[in-house]
């Protein structure tokens, strides 16, 4: 269904599976940010996947390497390129598609307090065998040259705590309203009764 943004947390999503399925989202118009990049997994072990990575490295233009290709580190801009080679990028509805797209390694402001979704087609608990191996994109990226996986990491530790603390907050705020709302039933049973025959659901 089209809404206005979608926020989707990557955690625990195969890359391919989740790129594809966000690529045809961005071609159909919706825009669409991807937080928690570094714990994106890659079906596969570790050091076959490292190696995969060493060759790509490898792969440059012979006379004048700042021609590209570019090989990004940071989990965020893997999976933004992955997504870009799914998309007519060269064409203008693809620049346009790839406009809309904006991923980030863990999870920054204002994102930390919007809701956010999974995408169940690509889970890697429903996609990929108990006993298969597999990689974390973050802990592939720290050994190809990523340098900020330790900073990220206790970034998302301040931003977990300030979130179990609102939780809380919210949980306690939900328990006096329940309260006052039991406590003044019985005071009020006539002005519901009005409101419900007026059309009106009261919780």
């Amino acid at each position: 269904m089209f809404e206005k943004k979608i926020v989707i947390n990557c955690k625990g999503h195969l890359l391919g599976r989740l790129a594809s399925i966000i690529a045809k989202e961005l071609l159909n118009g919706q825009k669409v940010v991807a937080v928690n990049c570094e714990d994106i997994n890659i079906s596969g072990r570790l050091i076959r996947n490292k190696l995969l990575y060493l060759s790509f490295l490898k792969k440059r233009t012979n006379t004048n390497p700042k021609k590209g290709p570019i090989h990004f580190r940071a989990p965020s801009k893997i999976l933004w390129r992955t997504i870009r080679g799914m998309l007519p990028h060269k064409t203008h509805r693809g620049a346009l598609a790839l406009k809309r797209l904006q991923t980030f390694d863990g999870c920054p402001p204002p994102f930390d307090r919007t809701k956010k979704m999974v995408v169940p087609e690509a889970l890697r608990v429903l996609r990929l065998a108990p006993n298969r191996k597999y990689t974390v994109l973050g802990q592939l990226s720290s050994q190809v040259g990523w340098k900020y996986g330790a900073t990220v990491e206790r970034l998302e530790e301040k931003r977990k705590v300030k979130a179990a603390a609102w939780y809380e907050r919210q949980q306690a705020l939900s328990a006096l309203r329940q309260k006052a709302i039991a406590n003044t039933a019985e005071q009020l049973s006539n002005e519901y009764e009005v409101l419900e025959s007026s059309g009106y659901f009261l919780q």
